[in-house]
Formats: C-alpha cells, structure tokens, sequence
C-alpha cells in the first residue's frame, strides 16, 4: 500500500494532470453511455475535420472565415448530392442483383464441397461436409430471418436516416462558423496553467487531423481503383466491390483481409479456377501493395505513431465497446491516450531534470 501511496503522489501531484485524467475519464464515459445518441454530433465532427483544411486554406488568401466556410459548405452539400443521385441507384440495383445471385452461389458451393470427400478421402469424409453444409443453411437462416427484421424496421431506419440528413448539415455548418467560440467555450472549462493540455491538444490535433483527412483520399483513391480495375475485368457488382474494399480501409490489416473474401469469392463463381480468376487476384492484391506501400506514406505526412499491435487491440477495445463507431474512431482515440502519455512523460522528465539537486 506504501508503494501505491508513493507512486500516485509522485504522477499525480500536479492538479493539470489530475484534471486532465478526469476530462478522459468522463469523455470515455459519456462516449460509451451515450454514443448512439451522438452519433450525428461524432459524424457531423470528423466531416468538420475534414472540411477544415480548405477553410484555412482560403482563410490563407485573405478570405473571411465566414465566407470560406458558406463556399466549402456549399461545395460539400452539391459534392454529396452528386455522389448520391449518381452512384446510390447503381449501388441498389448491384445488392439486389447480389441477393437474387446467392441462391444459386449456394447450391454451387455446396456442389463443391459434396466433391471433396471424392478428392480427398482420407481427409474429408461425408458426414463432415453434411455437417458443414447443415451449419452454413443455418446460418443463411439466420441472415434471413435479420433481413426481415430489418425490413419490418425498415420506416423508423428511414426516419433516422432523414434526421440525419437535417441535422449533419446543420451541425457541420455551425462547427466550421463557429470553430474559435466553441474551443473558446471549452477552454473556460480548463485551468489557467494548461501547458499539458495544450501540448496534447497540439499533438492531437496535428495526428488526427492528418489521419482523418488522409483516410477520406484513401478511401477515394483505392475505391476508384478497384472500381476502374474491376470493370476493365469484367467482373460482376464492379462499384459495390470497389466500394467495399475503399471503406475497408478505415479499419487497418482486419478490413483488408475481411473484404478479400467477398472479391475473390465472387470472382470464383463468375469464373471458377482459370485465367480471369488469377488474373483478378494478382490485380486485387497489387492494388492492396501499392495502397499499404505508397499510397499510405504519401497520404499521411505525419503518419499516426502506432504500432501494429496498438492499432489491432484499440479496434478489439473500441469496437466492443462502441461497435461501428468504435472501429471507425479506434485509432483517433489510440491516438489521444498516446499523446496523453507522451505528453506526461515528457512533462515528468523536464520535472525531473528542472528539480533542485539535478
């Protein structure tokens, strides 16, 4: 108990510091309680983030912020519509074509798998295929049954989907004009001497910003080329796939790996084992290459400092906790908590070296 007593009055001696971990402590609270009911305010944030940089760009020129902010806002409601007037109808009729598609995918997967005992009989035996093949029906089962239940819910998710798009606008117009009044309003919440806040707010600032605006291209960039390559291909539900692997890379290293799945296995039953097949993977993985190994290091100037394990176990955590929304912002809150911890270690050390007898 000693040992505890002098470890946390040598950490938390300084109040900035207990201050600061009480401000995470409630934010990680009201996030986990009431993350569903902010939803539009989260999104509504990242999109101000997103949006930012070109207002300070004009803000550079000599614009007014009040005029950069009306000329971003407006270019991003007209980019929005075209993108949804334009691909929304393309998308629904690929899903639907998929979903008409899957009954006959079925029964040649299980065509497949009845051959197997035949090929490999000291391997796979009968009664293991029809065992496979009884929890992959009750499985199909179960999606089914969750399709109805989404339809039958089908006119509140409508709704929802209208307040959203009333209120994200909204909220989005009023973070870009009213950015300096509302990180004025939070800082009267802050004591005067900050200086661990502000290095943290700074670092956080500088890598989230940079990760939130890089992820927009990437997903921009690796959708269209998925979408051009597929095409070229000839392969089936083109811009549904490409978009599938774009929005997986939110989620580093599991996304990837997830959507792989789906492109080859659509693929194979378009083509079965030949040329086309082999040539669409070498394609696809070329694509993930150059998205992993050039497109990232060019995106993120600053790369968010994480490693690999970190990322992995912050999707675990935050997505258990928060589910899509906590695999979306995993990495931005990795982030935070990282650059809490370097900033109060490299408080600690200056302390160390400023204190008398050093």
């Amino acid at each position: 108990m000693e040992f505890l007593k002098d470890w946390f009055n040598r950490h938390f001696s300084d109040p900035e510091v207990v201050f600061l971990a009480i401000f995470l402590l409630v934010g990680f609270a009201v996030v986990i309680t009431m993350g569903d009911m902010l939803a539009p305010v989260l999104a509504s944030i990242v999109i101000a983030y997103l949006l930012e940089g070109l207002v300070g760009i004009l803000e550079r020129y000599g614009m007014p912020r009040l005029a950069a902010v009306l000329i971003v806002f407006i270019t991003f409601l007209l980019f929005v519509t075209v993108l949804f007037l334009g691909l929304l109808p393309q998308l629904s009729r690929q899903v639907t074509q998929l979903f008409q598609q899957i009954p006959s995918m079925i029964a040649e997967g299980q065509k497949l798998l009845m051959r197997l005992p035949e090929s490999y009989p000291g391997i796979v035996s009968p009664a293991q295929v029809q065992e496979i093949i009884g929890v992959i029906q009750q499985e199909i089962a179960e999606f089914g049954q969750g399709v109805v239940s989404a339809s039958l819910a089908s006119v509140v998710g409508v709704i929802t989907i209208l307040i959203y798009l009333i209120l994200m606008p909204l909220l989005v117009f009023f973070f870009l004009k009213d950015k300096r009044l509302i990180l004025g309003w939070f800082g009267r919440f802050l004591p005067e001497d900050r200086r661990l806040a502000d290095t943290v707010w700074k670092d956080m600032d500088r890598q989230i910003a940079n990760y939130v605006r890089g992820k927009f291209w990437e997903v921009i960039m690796v959708w269209a080329a998925c979408f051009v390559t597929f095409s070229l291909m000839g392969l089936e539900y083109a811009m549904l796939l490409g978009l599938l692997v774009g929005l997986s890379v939110i989620i580093p290293y599991i996304g990837a790996a997830v959507v792989t799945f789906p492109v080859l296995l659509i693929g194979w039953f378009q083509w079965g084992w030949g040329a086309d097949f082999l040539w669409l993977t070498v394609a696809y993985f070329i694509i993930q290459a150059l998205d992993g190994n050039v497109l990232v290091p060019l995106l993120f100037s600053e790369a968010v400092d994480l490693h690999p394990i970190a990322i992995i176990v912050a999707i675990l955590v935050f997505g258990g906790i928060w589910g899509f929304w906590g695999v979306f912002f995993a990495i931005p809150l990795a982030t935070l908590v990282q650059a809490v911890i370097n900033a109060w270690s490299r408080q600690r050390s200056a302390e160390r070296r400023t204190a008398p007898g050093l």
